[in-house]
């Protein structure tokens, strides 16, 4: 069989029981090798990519449906279907998938054999179709019976609808319910209502086209006001003939339109309104009902969309000043359903949808119903705004920065949707929300163009700092003058907090645009004074803005922050919280702990020098404690830069201090083991300033007799000194001279920390500083105001020898240990 290309649509169902589109191809059929059978197989018509390729099962029920669709389930929970572009294709295709099942191409579904009992073969071969009572007004309970018992059987299902199409069986039924009406026969209206429904669930287009007619429908749905379970009849024809009215915002000369149209209203009142809830047996029976009403849709919006005079004058109306606002809410209202309707479109003709209305002048009335005082019609355009942001963000963005030649910022589209978030007076500020999140879109960078011409992150983010910024920022800078909110309501501190997240958003994803705004126009300490709100939400909303500008770790940013003192709300902030454990106290201590761990420099001086005495009792963490040390060891390093490039040397990783907190720098020190060297060797050092360890021999011994201070609560020597206070002529740190050096002290064995006498000295069994017999000695010094290593004997085999030793060791006068000599 050769194959025959036809152009398509592929959908298929997803878990809401609604069609995805899966793109447009050319279906063709043929012999699969893969799958051992005759195949559909629909290849893109974009990239000939491979969209569908499934095998027809010859036990797989196929439907046929408003001669341009196929239908069919390929698992359990897995529904396909191909809409075709011309009725011709439909049949061709239809045609082979009959010829592999052995079916007559006449019958618009194909029997479902899986769940055949041998009962129902047996019955399939005696008896071609099912006998349906005659319909008579006294055989009504026994036609609902037949009905019921054929739903659970796929073969009797089938048997029963050809059953109904072949006889026109419905209209029939139809002619009965007006005869049990005007008899208010209400058991017979009652068996009707389960025959109907039980139709309903047959699951057949054929069926559907013939109820859903323009002479049935009605009476199809007058039959479903008689539920047996209620004890009232349902009015639905009443609402829909009376109260449901049908407004031509603009007249539709295509009367095939008008009747699809109302078609597919009232097909969708049965489904949402007049069907029971189907149960969880029961839903997928109505799948082609889903069906039915998502290819109106379709049709729906292709047919009006092809009538450019239907768009021409509808676009006309809209921007007319003369039009009156009732005139105009029918017709923003109308926008707002036809926009709604194309969400069924696939991607290419979404494409075209979208670019229609665009050449139609959808911005600009946009534009002028949005400057209206109708809340209701402000709402609609808001709506239909958010389509077109969500499809193509990019369209809307040329737009607005095109009208800002010609328009003052007041007009501007953008600044409307601010100041309608602004101004919104829903308590709980839905449509602000809804506005922010657009307003996001459109300044996200991660969905601008950037061609070879022009960027459109760098033209729109211009354009929006200078003529939109202003705007969005104005309430903020109106609440904070002073050091408190001037307003503190509810309300105003929701509306504070969406802007504060939008800035913040912007501080993530824009560069040197947002700095400049905030540095210039002193922004983060206007959104500072938010930190004194009474609503917890804003105070955290403000302080996540400047944790985001912290979090930079720009420098501009840093010398805004200290030379402003914007660390002050925030410790006031702290100290008002007092001892509470809330989230306000844990973001907070995050903000200082971040300061500490990456080392900010200018930020650590800042806090230190201005609000330590403030911070210094707080115990509970070893934040602040631990940025004090940061700040004493850079001012240390500031102080003898010569002492810093020594200690890049001296370390011994060994006895490295788990309290203390360890420089980058600091991780590199002292790569080479003592024990690797010989005594005289020289040592061979990073810096370039650095000549051989000789030269620092000398002001290392002396920098050793002068530590006086140790902490035995820690068992360890730690020793505070102040090297800039203390540093005399007799220690003084010179990394000149040719001439070797020996280790030896210059005060009393007494005075000296490591003395053999001094209790918990360096010397003593189990201390770091721990002596060792003719070892070479090498001082690992830290930085001021921080934990000091003593003197390290790092001989692991004599220190681990026994406990004897080291208490002779322990006794061993000063004079006897070794010195480093050449």
């Amino acid at each position: 069989m050769t194959d025959t290309r036809r152009r398509v649509k592929v959908y298929t169902l997803n878990e809401d029981r609604q069609w995805d589109d899966r793109g447009t191809g050319h279906v063709s059929s043929g012999y699969v090798d893969r799958l051992k059978g005759m195949s559909l197989l629909v290849r893109a018509e974009s990239d000939g990519s491979l969209l569908l390729e499934s095998k027809i099962n010859p036990n797989t029920a196929y439907q046929k449906q408003q001669d341009t669709l196929i239908v069919w389930s390929e698992a359990e929970n897995y529904d396909l279907a191909l809409s075709f572009q011309e009725k011709a294709g439909c049949d061709e295709i239809w045609e082979k998938i009959c010829q592999v099942q052995g079916k007559d191409p006449s019958v618009d579904i194909t029997q479902d054999l899986v769940d055949e009992s041998e009962e129902e073969r047996f019955e399939d071969m005696s008896s071609p179709g099912l006998e349906l009572p005659s319909c008579e007004l006294s055989r009504l309970e026994e036609i609902a019976e037949v009905v019921a018992s054929s739903l659970p059987s796929p073969l009797r299902r089938e048997k029963l609808a050809l059953s109904l199409e072949n006889e026109g069986y419905i209209k029939k039924l139809l002619e009965l319910f007006h005869v049990c009406e005007d008899l208010e026969n209400i058991e017979g209206l009652h068996h009707l209502y389960e025959i109907i429904k039980g139709i309903f669930l047959l699951n057949r287009t054929a069926l559907f086209e013939v109820m859903f007619s323009e002479d049935c429908i009605m009476d199809i749905i007058g039959c479903l006001e008689y539920d047996p379970s209620l004890s009232v009849q349902r009015k639905h024809r009443e609402f829909l003939t009376k109260t449901a009215k049908f407004k031509e915002v603009i007249p539709i000369s295509d009367p095939e339109l008008k009747q699809k149209i109302h078609q597919t209203y009232r097909v969708q009142y049965i489904q949402d309104v007049v069907l029971p809830t189907p149960s969880v047996f029961e839903e997928n029976m109505l799948s082609t009902l889903h069906s039915f009403i998502f290819f109106n849709k379709v049709e729906i919006v292709g047919m009006l969309q092809e009538d450019e005079k239907f768009l021409t004058e509808l676009f006309a109306h809209l921007t007319d000043e003369a039009t009156d606002d009732e005139k105009r809410q029918e017709l923003v209202n109308f926008l707002k359903e036809f926009c709604a309707f194309s969400q069924t479109l696939q991607p290419q003709n979404r494409d075209a949808f979208f670019k229609t209305l665009s050449n139609m002048g959808i911005l600009p009335a946009l534009e002028v119903i949005l400057g209206m005082d109708d809340t209701q019609v402000r709402s609609a355009a808001t709506d239909i705004f958010s389509y077109l942001v969500e499809y193509n963000p990019s369209m809307v963005r040329e737009f607005v920065m095109q009208e800002s030649q010609q328009n003052d910022d007041d007009i501007l589209l953008i600044n409307l949707i601010i100041e309608h978030m602004i101004c919104d007076t829903d308590p709980e500020l839905g449509g602000a929300v809804q506005l922010t999140g657009l307003l996001r879109t459109l300044v996200d960078p991660d969905n601008m163009l950037a061609t070879t011409s022009k960027t459109e992150k760098t033209e729109f983010l211009g354009f929006f700092y200078k003529h939109c910024m202003h705007v969005l920022t104005a309430p903020l800078l109106a609440n904070t003058t002073e050091e408190k909110p001037s307003k503190d309501d509810f309300q105003t501190a929701q509306l504070l907090a969406l802007i504060l997240e939008l800035l913040t958003f912007c501080v993530e994803h824009h560069t040197y645009h947002i700095k400049n705004y905030i540095i210039n126009k002193d922004i983060l300490r206007r959104v500072l004074v938010l930190m004194s709100s009474m609503h917890s939400f804003l105070a955290l909303c403000a302080l996540r803005f400047m944790r985001k500008i912290v979090g930079l770790k720009d420098e501009f940013y840093n010398r805004y922050i200290v030379k402003s003192f914007l660390f002050e709300p925030v410790v006031k902030a702290f100290l008002n919280n007092g001892s509470r454990y809330n989230l306000l106290n844990s973001a907070i201590i995050e903000i200082f702990e971040y300061v500490r761990v990456e080392d900010i420099k200018s930020l650590t001086a800042h806090i230190i020098e201005n609000y330590w005495k403030a911070l210094e009792d707080v115990d509970y963490v070893q934040t602040f404690k631990g940025l004090k040390l940061r700040y004493d060891q850079q001012r240390e390093r500031q102080d003898n830069p010569k002492l810093d490039s020594m200690r890049s040397i001296l370390r011994n990783h060994r006895y490295r201090r788990d309290a203390r907190s360890i420089e980058d720098e600091e991780e590199m020190w002292f790569n080479t083991d003592e024990d690797d060297l010989e005594d005289g060797d020289p040592m061979v050092l990073p810096s370039d300033k650095i000549k051989n360890s000789d030269d620092l021999m000398d002001p290392i011994s002396k920098f050793m007799e002068r530590k006086k201070l140790k902490e035995s609560e820690e068992k360890e020597v730690l020793l505070k000194t102040n090297l800039a206070g203390r540093q005399s002529s007799s220690f003084k740190l010179s990394f000149s001279g040719g001439t070797k050096t020996n280790l030896t002290s210059q005060s009393s064995a007494s005075s000296l920390p490591g003395s053999p006498s001094s209790p918990g000295s360096p010397g003593s069994p189990g201390s770091p500083g721990s002596v060792s017999k003719s070892t070479p000695q090498t001082a690992a010094i830290t930085t001021k105001g921080g934990l000091v290593g003593l003197v390290d004997y790092p001989d692991d085999d004599e220190e681990e020898d026994d406990d004897e030793e080291e208490e002779k060791e322990e006794t061993l006068p000063l004079s006897k240990k070794a010195r480093l000599g050449s």
